[in-house]
């Protein structure tokens, strides 16, 4: 079998997106459209991923500076054959070449590999779909054999032509020798004064080629993006795609339309996601997770049978067994919650463990800390972690009570068993077992009146 050779077009303005943002950097669930292409090109193992860029180049370079690519530059854009041929240098003859587009981001493994595998077997294989109206699309030709002869654009396309509902999608697989025979002698004889890469076919089909067409299993997977409506239509159709693989593996959703996967996203089985629930990077539920509404999960676990209640944020975090969160907190990066951990309302931990059965319910910045079993941390408490200049850390010994409103100036720990009074700023060590305190004593100012505005002349 030879080697595979895979050249993504992606040169294109994009005129119709009206951004000066370059097409194929547009995002489909968070990610450029390119990025969805080459990782799903990558998945075929080829020799090397060809990308040929043009307008924005240095921009798409700078922002998928990550991907395994060899970047292909098209300094003048005339035409999608011109564009291939940039690539095919690097080519060896006796490779395989698929050609993909940046702007079709939805294309499945499974297509492209049924392509590479037809044309492996000898013949030139052409994606192709129906359309009831394939408005703006090339049109597939055939003869009376149904033999596929050639490609006319729509532009260039007769009544009769302009009739047929095959379409072309413009993916295509072919010896890498054979087609760099058939861009040479490719004319610029047409309405756009381009080289088209559709001409090709009929090139092929005259050197009586056997021309193979695949179908895709669904049209979204072809469809291309020129405007941002069409660009919407597609995250549809992905989110879509998504919310049944999750429901499929064990996932209920109140509403499968309000959910947003923009990232991996890996569910045991009854799970619950409420609507306008948005999962980013790698996320881990396990068994029996309830996700409340208009929750922000990214690149975080939640334990079995934890919840997660209205509108919180977890980011970079881990979420123990049996755990609750929210409504309204926020859990940064470096938060570890033990199992049976409660974080209430208006709680924002950060870079801090909880250990088993310890509970923040309200109004409380957790920074840089450890705490341990069963500490119960009243509402108003912060950790003064940070002093302009260095982060410090606050401990906590297991089965602490701290009182409400309190500040815990780190560095500083309090002890297993301490209580701190309410209303304290702790700057020393807290004993264990013991009640530490600090507060002025309270009095009364007799006769004092509260200032007033003066009354206007």
């Amino acid at each position: 079998m030879s080697i595979l050779h895979v050249i993504v077009l992606a040169a294109g303005q994009g005129t119709r997106m009206r951004s000066a943002l370059p097409k194929v950097l547009h995002c489909i669930a968070g990610q450029p459209m390119l990025k969805h292409v080459v990782r799903t090109a990558s998945t075929l193992q080829p020799q090397k991923i060809h990308v040929v860029y043009g307008h924005g180049g240095d921009l798409v370079r700078e922002q998928l500076a990550d991907l395994d690519v060899e970047w292909v530059q098209q300094a003048q854009q005339l035409g999608t054959g011109h564009a291939v041929a940039q690539a095919l240098p690097a080519v060896p003859d006796d490779a395989q070449v698929l050609v993909l587009y940046g702007d079709v981001p939805l294309i499945e493994r499974e297509t492209i590999s049924r392509t590479v595998a037809l044309a492996h077997a000898g013949s030139f294989a052409l994606i192709t779909a129906h359309l009831d109206d394939p408005q703006g699309y090339g049109r597939i030709v055939r003869d009376a054999d149904a033999r596929v002869t050639g490609i006319v654009e729509h532009r260039e396309a007769s009544a009769e032509q302009l009739a047929i509902t095959e379409w072309n999608t413009g993916i295509l697989a072919a010896n890498a020798g054979s087609l760099r025979g058939w861009l040479k002698a490719l004319d610029s004889d047409n309405s756009q004064g381009e080289f088209y890469l559709t001409d090709v076919v009929a090139m092929a089909s005259a050197q009586a080629s056997v021309i193979e067409t695949v179908q895709p299993q669904r049209i979204e997977e072809v469809l291309g993006v020129n405007d941002r409506v069409q660009l919407a239509m597609l995250e549809r159709a992905y989110q879509r795609d998504q919310a049944e693989r999750l429901m499929r593996s064990g996932v209920s959703m109140a509403d499968p339309l309000r959910i947003d996967v923009r990232g991996e996203v890996s569910a045991g089985i009854d799970v619950w996601l409420d609507v306008n629930v948005i999962l980013e990077g790698r996320v881990r539920l396990e068994d029996g997770v309830r996700i409340g509404p208009n929750v922000v999960l990214r690149d975080c676990q939640i334990g079995a049978g934890a919840q997660v209640f209205a509108n919180c944020v977890i980011d970079d975090a881990i979420v123990g067994c049996g755990a609750m969160v929210g409504p309204y907190a926020r859990l940064r990066p470096g938060a570890n919650l033990a199992r049976d951990v409660r974080v209430g309302n208006f709680v924002e931990v950060k870079n801090t463990t909880l250990g088993p059965g310890s509970k923040a319910n309200h109004l409380t910045y957790l920074g840089d800390s450890d705490i341990g079993a069963g500490v119960n941390v009243g509402a108003g408490t912060i950790t003064c972690n940070y002093d302009g200049a260095n982060k410090h850390r606050t401990v906590i010994g297991d089965g602490a009570f701290i009182g409400s409103g309190v500040e815990l100036v780190a560095p500083v720990t309090v002890a297993a068993g301490a209580t701190i009074g309410a209303g304290s700023t702790i700057s020393k060590n807290a004993p264990a077992n013991q009640l530490t305190l600090t507060r002025v004593r309270q009095k009364t100012i007799v006769d004092w009146k509260r200032p007033q505005k003066k009354s206007p002349i």
